[in-house]
């Protein structure tokens, strides 16, 4: 198959000359008759073929050159988006229906407040307003909002003014379909951007800072290296904390508690994790710090968020006004329609009253919505001058305020990016790491948190913890008393800065101390009966092995009241059958009525 068009074009004007010859026939044009037949036909045709080849080339090129030349100028008619139209004289001006310019101005006034494309979606739905959409015709559609449709109006520079052209290339692959792919060039690569061409809604340095932000909200942590937006998850740093070793972006990790791990190596070579930080000492650490920053300008914070959310809920308001004015005179024209109609004609008339209803219903319920929300309105000017003034009073209370659960956590993640660019953690001993703090002005601040983990074998003076352990366990000391004892010499616990009874009892139960009153609960052959913990060490699985298959049904066994344990006949057969069942040679134990073994 020929895919290059000239080569195509000159394939076909052969077989066609080639088809005219071998019939006789001859080709007349203006200048003369032609017959392909001979050699002097022939020629002539080839030659003034290939020329008109030329000619179109020739023109498709100019009219190229002035399609660009006119759209350089910024004067190339392309279809508008709502919110913009043409006059009489093919002028762009902004749309005189104003509730179309009024609802455009909040999409663009919540999506910088919310920072979101989902809760600019949330919050529209929430409140039942629709947003203005072009159909095929051109003509405005008021339609419930979509992400997609949102993500249209924030990515089009012709709300800022600009005139795009060359924002889209076409690809020379095909898709499966046989059609050609179309993508989408970056910013950087549009063909012809002039500004302030048309009335704006919004500024180019917004319009810029929008696609930052969406462009940010993108979560790909690897490739682009994005922070997406703040979640609901419990790690404050997710998306801006950093490895001090490598420089790859840290992922946060939910498992018996919140972690930053570094899974780049892992990822591409198999190696071992660069390093894996508990989260909850680095998120108090870096709170800490950034309330420390933000208390001397905490009270204008505040006043400045007091005014933007009233003047977000005005503006919620008035589009809901505008949104029942809008649907009282649709009402009203679905009457007047229907009253005109006339009445034999049942067919046009049903269809009449089913739209009247249908407005009507819309009405009531943007009425309804409307009066819900006015009866929700904050507090007048006094009651705010009344809270501005309880707030300096609770200005050194801002650390209680932050750990407040009535502040979300996707608040207080948006909060700490408002100061902080990002966190870089190197983690220099298994007790401690440095994070350094990048503030969005440049400055850095590094602090020194101490970070531990929770298994025991991993507390830096465990031997000799467990040491003075078996040293005090002989005094006939209690576990709390040995407990108390190793606190005031400095060990601690996984995550505590002192030492637990349950630490002490963990760790002398595995060195094989224990106390008389559940000496026989671990000791072999106690009352002529086996435990758990004996039937596992001799087996060489968990405890936990068992317990869970005593707990299926798979081991059936009474459980002793007086030492509230699971106790097992002390013989060689209790074994063998426990051996025999590790290996899947038997499917269930029965020890209730077997109870001579």
């Amino acid at each position: 198959m020929i895919k290059n068009r000239p080569a195509l074009h000159q394939f076909a004007r052969e077989a066609l000359l080639d088809l005219c010859g071998y019939r006789d026939c001859l080709i007349a044009d203006r200048d003369g008759v032609y017959d392909p037949g001979t050699p002097n036909g022939r020629l002539l045709l080839g030659l003034k073929g290939t020329i008109s080849e030329m000619e179109l080339h020739t023109i498709r090129h100019r009219l190229t050159a002035g399609l660009l030349n006119k759209a350089g100028r910024g004067e190339l008619a392309q279809s508008l988006p709502s919110g913009l139209v043409r006059d009489l004289s093919g002028v762009v001006v902004k749309t005189p229906n104003r509730e179309v310019q009024d609802r455009i101005d909040l999409l663009f006034q919540t999506f910088l407040e919310k920072g979101s494309v989902s809760k600019v979606q949330r919050l529209f739905l929430d409140q039942e307003l629709t947003i203005p959409c072009r159909d095929y015709g051109g003509n405005i559609q008021w339609k419930r909002p979509s992400r997609s449709a949102i993500t249209r109006f924030l990515k089009n520079p012709a709300y800022a003014g600009a005139f795009v052209y060359g924002r889209t290339r076409t690809e020379r692959r095909r898709r499966a379909d046989g059609h050609q792919a179309i993508t989408r060039r970056p910013r950087e690569e549009w063909r012809i951007v002039v500004k302030d061409v048309y009335p704006s809604y919004i500024t180019w340095e917004t319009f810029e800072k929008i696609e930052a932000i969406l462009s940010d909200n993108y979560a790909e942590y690897q490739r682009r290296g994005s922070r997406g937006i703040a979640r609901g998850g419990k790690s404050l740093l997710q998306g801006i904390v950093y490895c001090g070793r490598c420089g790859h972006k840290l992922m946060v990790e939910y498992r018996s508690g919140n972690y930053y791990t570094c899974r780049d190596a892992n990822r591409t070579s198999h190696d071992a994790k660069c390093q894996v930080v508990l989260a909850d000492p680095i998120d108090e650490a870096v709170s800490r710090a950034f309330l420390e920053a933000v208390a001397p300008a905490e009270l204008e914070a505040w006043e400045h968020a007091l005014r933007a959310t009233r003047q977000a809920d005005g503006a919620l308001h008035q589009a809901a006004i505008q949104q029942v004015k809008r649907l009282r005179y649709q009402a009203a024209l679905a009457e007047r329609q229907y009253n005109g109609v006339d009445p034999d004609n049942r067919l046009v008339a049903g269809e009449l009253e089913r739209r009247w209803e249908l407005a009507l219903r819309e009405l009531h319920d943007a009425e309804q919505s409307l009066a819900e929300r006015r009866s929700g309105l904050g507090p007048g000017e006094h009651s705010m001058e009344a809270l501005r003034l309880s707030f300096a009073h609770i200005t050194h209370k801002l650390p209680e305020i932050w750990k407040d659960p009535r502040l979300s956590l996707s608040h207080r993640k948006s909060l700490l990016r408002c100061l902080i660019d990002k966190i870089v953690i190197d983690r220099q001993s298994t007790d401690c790491a440095t994070i350094r703090i990048v503030w969005q002005g440049g400055e850095n601040s590094n602090i020194q948190v101490v970070v531990r983990r929770r298994p025991l074998r991993n507390l830096p003076r465990i031997e000799e913890m467990k040491g003075r352990i078996a040293e005090l366990f002989g005094t006939a000391c209690s576990d709390t008393e040995i407990a108390n004892i190793l606190t005031n010499e400095g060990f601690h616990s996984p995550l505590r800065d002192d030492v637990t009874r349950s630490t002490v009892e963990n760790l002398r139960v595995n060195a094989g101390l224990y106390r008389r009153a559940n000496r026989q609960a671990y000791q072999k052959g106690a009352a002529g009966s086996l435990t758990v913990s004996q039937i596992a060490h001799h087996l060489g699985v968990s405890g936990q092995w068992i317990l869970y298959r005593i707990h299926a049904g798979r081991i059936a066994v009474r459980l002793d009241t007086s030492r509230r344990a699971y106790l097992f006949p002390d013989s060689p057969e209790t074994l063998i059958l426990f051996e025999r069942f590790r290996d899947g040679e038997l499917s269930k134990l029965d020890f209730l009525t077997s109870s001579s073994l």
